[in-house]
């Protein structure tokens, strides 16, 4: 058995904590493990880390690899040049592993945004679903409702087969007064979006329900690179796994995920699952509250007081201020969608970006300059560089920083600096034991990250 997991999405139902660059599945919102390396550890209980295929979009690369090389040196990584939502990368991740092993392996297909404290009943439950699916059924994995969620989708069970139940359809995400209806029917089951199959099954049922994806994927080889060309997946359409495949197939069956389980997807989901005090409130960060209940309020930056709030969300991050009712937080999705429309790049990033190497902060913006402050972790390096639009000026703030400025090396010491100039090769590096922090000001007239032509890059983005 091989492991999938779908780590391409963009989670803009918790914005502004996620944004397009920082997307929920790399943030550490339930404990010390962001979501995307707890379900590589809940992976690493069913089956070895040369078994366990993540594919993710093209910009959020480096940040995977660095986040689970904490569980294996040299994680298998698919990047994907487009997005192209969940079927897509299904097909294209099966169709590497059948290639490179040239077998007909049994694939647990994972989203990467979920919470499964519970993983031996998890792994029970998987065992069960590869019986199935080696009986040529397509696997899906349903939780018992608990309470009547609009945003999850659901599943209608018919007569018991072996372990599971026959899938008779596919529901979508229901309204309030459905999904309250849907609590009293025993054949109904929430969508956990896990499934399972055999590689040749999924295939043929790609090729009779999603011709279009077969056909392109048909055209993509990995028999002499790990790279999916982008070229033919951008002819893919764009299309999730339910909807390409699941809600027309009719081999599936499914398997009642007995474990605790979540889909982190929204800041109400987030409440759910966070410890509460006595009034019912969830109080993450610097928050002052007089006489509120059951609200959530998360502060990263500021002090946030509120009094007397009720069913209330509120996020505040260093750029950006969420407040909704506790039941409307499904249509967080319409501000991302709004931001991202205008052009507006609070939902492209935070002003605190994290790297491979460390991150920055940006701390001021203007026309024609820009500037922030650079934080380079022990050991690590930024990428041998230029850029073709700005030049920048270095102010050493703290630690050693080894400056590589065309042919040259530098040694500088707090309060040293060094200018940059327009197209000038360089790269900032700290070979020592204790961080740097570097003030860059940035001056040109085009002041963005795509404005960097990599040489070298011990993260693999040259």
């Amino acid at each position: 058995m091989y492991g999938i997991i779908l780590a391409g999405g963009s989670g803009s139902r918790l914005w502004p904590l996620s944004r397009e660059l920082c997307p929920k599945q790399l943030l550490k919102l339930t404990g010390e493990k962001s979501l995307l390396q707890v379900t590589y550890e809940r992976l690493l209980n069913i089956m070895p880390q040369m078994k366990i295929l993540s594919i993710t979009n093209t910009k959020h690369l480096a940040n995977v690899k660095v986040q689970l090389k904490d569980f294996c040196e040299s994680p298998l990584v698919l990047s994907e040049p487009v997005s192209k939502n969940t079927a897509p990368a299904a097909a294209v991740s099966a169709k590497y592993i059948a290639q490179k092993n040239n077998s007909d392996d049994i694939l647990l297909v994972v989203p990467s945004d979920h919470v499964i404290h519970d993983t031996e009943k998890f792994a029970l439950a998987v065992k069960e679903g590869e019986k199935l699916a080696q009986n040529g059924y397509i696997v899906t994995f349903g939780v018992k409702p608990s309470y009547g969620e609009t945003g999850f989708g659901y599943i209608k069970t018919g007569s018991k087969i072996d372990n599971g139940f026959n899938v008779e359809n596919f529901v979508e995400k229901p309204d309030t007064e459905t999904a309250q209806k849907y609590l009293q029917d025993k054949s109904i089951f929430w969508n956990s979006g896990i499934f399972m199959f055999k590689i040749s099954v999924f295939f043929d049922e790609l090729k009779k329900h999603a011709s279009e994806i077969f056909e392109i994927l048909e055209n993509i080889s990995f028999e002499s690179s790990d790279e999916i060309p982008f070229v033919e997946f951008d002819k893919m359409p764009n299309i999730s796994l339910d909807y390409a495949l699941m809600e027309k197939s009719q081999k599936l069956a499914m398997i009642e995920l007995q474990s605790d389980w979540k889909d982190v997807g929204s800041w109400d989901a987030i409440y759910d699952i966070s410890e509460k005090d006595n009034s019912g409130n969830v109080f993450v960060g610097h928050v002052l509250d007089e006489g509120s209940k059951n609200s959530l309020v998360y502060s990263s930056s500021k002090l946030v007081a509120t009094i007397g709030l009720d069913d209330i969300v509120l996020v505040e991050t260093e750029d950006a201020i969420l407040a909704c009712r506790k039941d409307k937080t499904q249509n967080v999705k319409h501000i991302y969608e709004t931001l991202k429309q205008q052009n507006d790049n609070t939902h492209l990033v935070h002003k605190t970006v994290y790297r491979p190497w460390g991150f920055y902060t940006v701390i001021a913006q203007g026309q024609g300059f820009l500037s922030k402050i650079i934080h380079v972790n022990p050991k690590q390096r930024l990428s041998l560089q230029s850029h073709n639009h700005r030049s920048e000026h270095w102010v050493i703030l703290s630690g050693t920083a080894l400056v590589v400025l065309d042919s040259k090396e530098l040694i500088l010491n707090s309060g040293h600096s060094v200018d940059i100039p327009l197209k000038a090769i360089h790269s900032l590096q700290n070979p020592y034991d204790e961080p740097v922090e570097v003030i860059e000001v940035q001056k040109g007239d085009l002041l963005i990250e795509e404005d960097i032509i990599r040489y070298e890059d011990i993260y693999g983005r040259a």
